[in-house]
């Protein structure tokens, strides 16, 4: 008997039970590199230049988690969609394939990292004074590529299995675990961005031994099977394809930070680097539930498409919308009111603080508009659109922000103009992806819905 089928039931009650512990999970997953820069920013007279290293390290750990994205949405969502259609065996052979991916893309990554981090800390925003912090953490954290991409991309088919709590205890306890030996090793050992890094890829491991563990055990619905893993370049091809999506939209981060870093650099220097440090920081804290919704509602909506219930796949689309929407605006308010609390939990340094405020209120004022571009991502996404997902998440970070980051300093808007980029993509890119997918994705989905009520 099939179980956690999410065609029956309520759609609201069915999201909601996987919401909960996946945000939950998620923001704790944040707080592996959150809470060491939140450490490392009271290290001591350095933790301003020491901060701003780590900040150059964010692309790095973009691209991983960019790839964990590809294998792991792509392989759950293609997984979630079989499912409905009662093809458990071939969900079977695509989460296998999915684990079998996860190993080849983290081993080349951790090899690529380190061959070439030198060069690439530098284009990242690096300078003399920050390099020596950034190498000594991302030769560390490189190590622990396979654990961190097996843990995250895995998760996202215990997710899909309808096992919310077990996919959030997958990183709860890795973030225990980082929380506890980040200040033994950052402060005790007095091992600085190194102890950090140790922390992290400790944690790691923990994480993705007990998501390898759940999902070749007795309690896992659908299993990782060695009889399943023999990859197959059709399925390989579907994987990617759908999860081109959410690699476009973690790799494209990955490069507006570095186009981020190094323009301020240019324009600003170490400050302002350490200034983004900040602000990627909390918004990766605020973002976490948008992104824990969003993600929760998938494997609902790409059930109930694959079950051609197109109705509970529109009650699903409305009340992601409405949360979305309404979280958003929430925390756009609280952080225009409040940004000398979000910078003082990383850094007391004044030059920081005075330059950060300003900046911090350009850069959020178009916070809220997110909901839109994250509601349309994720149709698009759970259902198959693969080609409108990757369109609008390039469509938001490489045509209008990276451009935008070029532009308008050179016009006199400074420093300011290079963070306006992004509430100014926001209201552009995010109004047209919700409204694309309103006019396109939900009218067909209402189309077909008459269809099936008029048959019956």
């Amino acid at each position: 008997m099939q179980k956690n089928d999410f065609s029956e039931g309520s759609v609201i009650i069915n999201i909601i039970k996987l919401a909960v512990p996946m945000t939950l999970a998620q923001l704790v997953n944040v707080l592996y590199n959150v809470i060491d820069r939140i450490y490392i920013g009271h290290l001591g007279t350095q933790s301003a230049n020491a901060l701003t290293g780590l900040g150059v390290c964010l692309p790095f750990i973009s691209v991983i988690i960019a790839f964990s994205n590809l294998i792991g949405m792509g392989g759950a969502a293609l997984f979630s969609i079989e499912r409905g259609k009662g093809n458990i065996d071939e969900a079977e052979k695509i989460q296998s394939n999915s684990f079998v991916l996860l190993i080849l893309f983290s081993i080349s990554l951790m090899f690529v990292g380190y061959v070439f981090r030198k060069p690439l800390v530098y284009m990242f925003g690096g300078s003399e004074v920050t390099y020596p912090f950034a190498e000594s953490y991302i030769t560390v954290y490189l190590c622990g590529t396979v654990a961190q991409m097996l843990s995250l991309g895995l998760n996202t088919f215990i997710n899909a299995q309808g096992f919310g709590k077990t996919g959030m205890g997958t990183v709860a306890i890795g973030a225990v675990v980082n929380i506890v030996l980040d200040p033994l090793f950052i402060f005790v050992l007095d091992m600085g961005v190194v102890g950090a890094a140790f922390a992290t890829i400790i944690s790691q491991f923990v994480s993705a031994v007990w998501t390898i563990k759940f999902l070749t055990g007795k309690n896992a619905f659908i299993k990782i099977r060695k009889r399943s893993m023999l990859l197959s370049a059709s399925r390989v091809k579907k994987i990617i394809l759908l999860g081109t999506a959410g690699f476009t939209m973690s790799i494209t981060n990955s490069i507006v930070q570095v186009v981020y870093n190094s323009n301020l650099q240019l324009y600003g220097g170490d400050v302002y680097v350490g200034v983004m440090t900040i602000i990627n920081s909390v918004r990766e804290v605020v973002q976490m539930p948008v992104s824990g919704i969003s993600s929760s509602a998938q494997p609902v909506m790409g059930f109930n498409y694959g079950a051609m219930k197109y109705g509970r796949v529109k009650i699903a689309i409305k009340f992601m919308s409405f949360v979305l929407i309404l979280y958003t605006s929430v925390m756009w308010l609280i952080m225009f009111l409040f940004p000398g609390f979000f910078i003082g939990l990383f850094s007391k340094d004044s030059n920081l603080l005075s330059v950060g405020i300003g900046v911090f209120h350009i850069y959020f004022i178009g916070f809220f508009m997110m909901a839109f571009q994250y509601c349309g991502q994720s149709v698009f996404t759970s259902l198959g659109f693969a080609k409108r997902a990757i369109f609008f998440s390039i469509f938001r970070k490489l045509i209008l922000i990276v451009p935008l980051i070029y532009i308008l300093p050179k016009i006199g808007f400074g420093t300011n103009g290079i963070f306006m980029a992004e509430p100014i993509s926001n209201f552009v890119g995010a109004s047209l992806c919700f409204v694309v997918m309103i006019l396109t994705v939900y009218k067909k989905l209402n189309i077909k819905n008459t269809d099936i009520k008029n048959k019956q």
